[in-house]
């Protein structure tokens, strides 16, 4: 038995201070995630958890409301934008890390309906009067309305359009007016939809908007903190770029 206490004992003295060194290492990384980016964030999270034992806090949002959160202030440590100009902008300004910027996705626009057989594989409903109500996210704010209100214009039925739209602040809200039925059609991001059974969608032809080209950027909060710069490495790994591909983004 003494001897038995010896061995724990040593055991103890060998594997406590290496549970206490990976407690003091785990950290929690502030990020601001683009809303059409919320739910692969979220499994990229729990993958980054696992492999580093590091934690993040994510916010979702419209990008260009991070943007002016950032610019006052705001203390995140990474920003996963939907576009690829507000974090080049941030790094211009000062508010991000020179040369750690990078593009994690390419994203999809989609028109999507809840009800079945109401948009056809080539987006003609659009030129129809079988809706009342078109949902957009703020294309002021998030990259995914400018890319539908640049669809509509080059469709031409913009203008005739126009007083059928309805804005969401961003495009969680855009796909929730849309899934909720307050708007019969939304063009969201197809990553919102592609793991949603049932209604009918469009996906949009890349030649009908500008690439939605996402890029990350380590802000000046996160410079001097091992465990952001972490999960932008982990955001390049093999793990999380499958994670972004099966929600049907394009990874460079």
């Amino acid at each position: 038995m003494r001897r038995f206490g010896r061995w724990t004992a040593g055991l103890a003295a060998v594997f406590l201070p290496l549970a206490l060194a990976t407690a003091v290492q785990a950290a929690e990384v502030s990020v601001a995630v683009a809303a059409n980016f919320t739910d692969p964030a979220k499994e990229i999270a729990a993958a980054f958890q696992k492999a580093t034992g590091n934690t993040t806090a994510l916010s979702f949002g419209p990008s260009g409301g991070f943007y002016a959160q950032i610019s006052h202030g705001a203390p995140f440590e990474v920003f996963l934008s939907a576009d690829a100009e507000r974090p080049r902008k941030a790094e211009a300004e000062g508010f991000a890390v020179p040369g750690a910027r990078f593009t994690y996705a390419v994203g999809r626009l989609a028109l999507y309906s809840k009800t079945p057989g109401l948009v056809d594989d080539k987006g003609a409903v659009l030129a129809s009067d079988r809706f009342q109500k078109l949902s957009i996210a703020d294309p002021g704010a998030a990259p995914y309305g400018q890319a539908a209100i640049e669809t509509l214009t080059r469709l031409g039925l913009y203008d005739r359009l126009k007083p059928k739209i309805v804005q969401g602040a961003s495009i969680a809200q855009a796909y929730e007016f849309t899934a909720t039925g307050a708007a019969e059609l939304g063009f969201v991001a197809q990553s919102q939809v592609i793991k949603v059974s049932g209604g009918s969608r469009w996906l949009v032809p890349e030649s009908l908007h500008s690439p939605i080209v996402q890029d990350a950027a380590l802000l000046k909060p996160g410079e001097h903190d091992p465990a952001a710069k972490a999960f932008l490495a982990f955001l390049k790994s093999p793990a999380a770029r499958e994670i972004i591909k099966r929600y049907g983004y394009d990874v460079r």
